[in-house]
């Protein structure tokens, strides 16, 4: 099957800069010590025992496992509805190319939209125990809608909606998944390094708050203008040659 190379690739800097963000990046060390149930002073070991290490990889392993079905499932769901509206495509590509230029002016924080400022989430107090706990920890994270990560995947699943395929929806919300999924999982294997890293460069997130927008504002421009398709296919063909 053919891929859209671009598509995946926007999707998978989506996620990694939905991991950049300011209600992510920052909580690593909490997400990590809850899921895992070790103490913040084992994580942050330079050089951690044999058992820290794996069950820090099998529960943070779980827990992209939860969040990457939630983020699947989504752009499954948008690519579905997208394929019954087909004779109205243009409008909903216009309107979806709005709305994202719309997020990408929020997240780069230059006016602050009032409906976007509200954080709707699921929360668990308690992790359920093993396991399946970090699992459905996963899943409640995916279900989170926050300011900050909550306009990039929604960006993604417009674009998902566009796609002429289910399949092709579904790779674009795993490439998105990836991106927010592999820089976790790295930090929790290296939390010491992480931290180390962190607080050299947590003055820079304004920064990459900026960038996010800029990235959503573009990719809008683009999916507004049918650019983005066309764009892609031509760089699907140059990637071929």
């Amino acid at each position: 099957m053919e891929t859209n190379h671009v598509g995946l690739i926007g999707a998978f800097i989506a996620g990694f800069l939905s991991f950049l963000s300011p209600c992510v990046l920052p909580l690593i060390p909490s997400y990590v010590t809850y899921i895992t149930g070790l103490s913040f002073s084992d994580l942050q070991a330079e050089h951690p025992s044999h058992k820290v290490r794996q069950q820090t990889i099998l529960h943070s392993l779980l827990f992209i496992a939860g969040f990457t079905c939630v983020f699947v499932l989504l752009g499954a769901s948008a690519t579905f509805i997208g394929s019954f509206m087909q004779e109205h495509m243009t409008a909903i590509r216009r309107v979806g190319g709005v709305l994202i230029v719309v997020f990408g002016v929020h997240v780069a924080g230059f006016f602050d939209i009032g409906i976007l400022l509200g954080e709707k989430r699921v929360t668990l107090h308690r992790k359920p125990a093993g396991y399946l706990g970090s699992f459905a920890v996963g899943l409640a994270f995916a279900a989170g809608w926050t300011p900050c990560i909550g306009p990039i995947l929604a960006s993604i699943l417009m674009v998902a909606a566009t796609e002429s395929t289910m399949l092709r929806g579904i790779f674009l919300l795993l490439a998105y998944s990836m991106g927010l999924a592999i820089p976790f999982f790295l930090s929790s294997l290296a939390m010491h390094q992480f931290l180390v890293i962190f607080s050299r460069f947590k003055k820079y997130i304004r920064v990459f708050e900026v960038v996010t927008g800029i990235f959503l504002i573009m990719v809008g421009i683009l999916i507004f203008g049918n650019y983005f398709s066309l764009f892609s296919r031509y760089a699907s063909r140059f990637m071929g040659a």
